[in-house]
C-alpha cells in the first residue's frame, strides 16, 4: 500500500477515493458533486488527479486482494486509521469530511461501506483530544 506525505493533496485525495469507489461503483453524480465543489482545486490536486488516485487506491487494494474477492473488504480499522493519519491538519480535515458526505448523499443512497469511512474519519478526526 502507497503512503502519501501527511497533509498532501494525495492523502487527502485518497480518502475522497475510498468514499468514490466503497460502495463497489463510482456514480457519475459522485463525480459531479466532486466537480460542484471544485475538490481538486480545493485540495491542491491537478485536474484528472482524483481518479487516477481512485485507480491507484484500487491498485493498491488488489494486490492484498483476500479470498473474498471484494476491494473494500480489504480495508480493516487499521487501514483506515492509517490513512486518516496521513491528514491531521484541521483545515484539510474539515474539506475532506465535507465533500466525502457530499459524496455519499450524491447517489441518494447510503451503502454501508460508505458509512464506514465517514464514521472512521469522524472517529480519528472529530474526537476531543
Amino acid at each position: 500500500m502507497r503512503s502519501y506525505p501527511k497533509n498532501s493533496p494525495e492523502a487527502a485525495g485518497r480518502i475522497l477515493a475510498l468514499v468514490l469507489m466503497s460502495d463497489g461503483h463510482v456514480c457519475r453524480s459522485e463525480i459531479e458533486v466532486l466537480e460542484r465543489l471544485g475538490a481538486h482545486e480545493r485540495l491542491g490536486l491537478s485536474p484528472g488527479a482524483i481518479p487516477r488516485l481512485v485507480q491507484d487506491l484500487c491498485e493498491d487494494l488488489m494486490s492484498g486482494l483476500c479470498a473474498t474477492g471484494s476491494l473494500i473488504d480489504g480495508v480493516d480499522d487499521g487501514m483506515l486509521a492509517s490513512f486518516m493519519g496521513e491528514v491531521d491538519d484541521p483545515a484539510l480535515r474539515a474539506r475532506v469530511l465535507e465533500m466525502a458526505e457530499a459524496i455519499t448523499a450524491a447517489d441518494s443512497h447510503l451503502a454501508d461501506a460508505e458509512l464506514t469511512v465517514l464514521a472512521a474519519a469522524r472517529r480519528h478526526w472529530l474526537q476531543p483530544a
